[in-house]
Formats: structure tokens, sequence, C-alpha cells
């Protein structure tokens, strides 16, 4: 069975600036002679890692709700620039919108077994966010 992860994008505002931070460290890493791989660096390795793997995604939260993912292609261990032990978490560039799903606050990152659908966002559809919100309360969508 396929796992995934779901972790929070602090600081982040919406899809498009998640895309800008990851291109902006991928030229950070390519400027630095750096292997240019999307990497996200987390405290603790997920003991159901060799699940997460098999076609696994990190879907992110942002602004209290899941909105967008990203596929895992690998997790390994690393040190970050303090020599400190971390799980680097390697993804896919491709950041696939998700159906908003509301989300609590918390620490670190967590399992996902029931993911949310893709948006149809996805698919070439475009419905402002504000609208399909809106659409949901009503019961529309």
């Amino acid at each position: 069975m396929t796992l995934h992860l779901v972790k929070l994008a602090v600081g982040v505002e919406d899809v498009s600036m998640l895309a800008e931070r990851q291109d902006r460290r991928l030229e950070e890493a390519r400027a630095n002679g750096q292997p240019v791989r999307l990497r996200h660096l987390t405290r603790s390795m997920p003991r159901r890692a060799d699940e997460i793997v098999d076609g696994g995604s990190i879907y992110w939260v942002i602004r209290r709700a899941v909105r967008a993912r990203q596929r895992i292609l690998g997790i390994e261990r690393t040190v970050n620039d303090r020599g400190q032990p971390r799980c680097a978490i390697v993804l896919d560039r491709e950041i696939v919108p998700v159906e908003a799903r509301p989300c609590r606050p918390f620490q670190g990152w967590r399992y996902l077994e029931c993911a949310p659908p893709d948006s149809a966002r996805a698919n070439g559809d475009v419905l402002p966010e504000d609208m399909a919100k809106e659409l949901r309360s009503l019961g529309l969508l």
C-alpha cells in the first residue's frame, strides 16, 4: 500500500510561492556546485520509508489546508550545514495542485494514508481558489 507524507509549508502563501522557493534553492545549489536535486530536509527519518518511496507523495499544507503534492523519489540520511543528522526527502520538481482539504497546524511531518484527489486545475481546468472554496461551502463542488 502506498503511503504519503503531509508537511506544513511554513511561510508559504500559495502554490506558486512554494514553486518559487524550490526553484531558488535549486539555483543556489547549481551556483554552489552542489548536486541539483530538490530535497527537503527534516529531523526525523520515517520508519515506513519503503512504503513512501513506492509511489508516495508529500502533501503540502499551505494556509491551513492541504493544497499541493509532489512525488517522493527517495529518502536518504544526510547532515545539515551544521553537521547534524537529518532525513532528506528527494522530490520530483512537478507540483500538482490537489483539492483543498482543511488541516490543523502540527510540527514535523505526518503519515497520510487517505490523500485528497488532484484538483481540476491539475488537469488544465482553472478555477480560482476563492471561487472553489465558496462553491464547496454551498455544496456545489
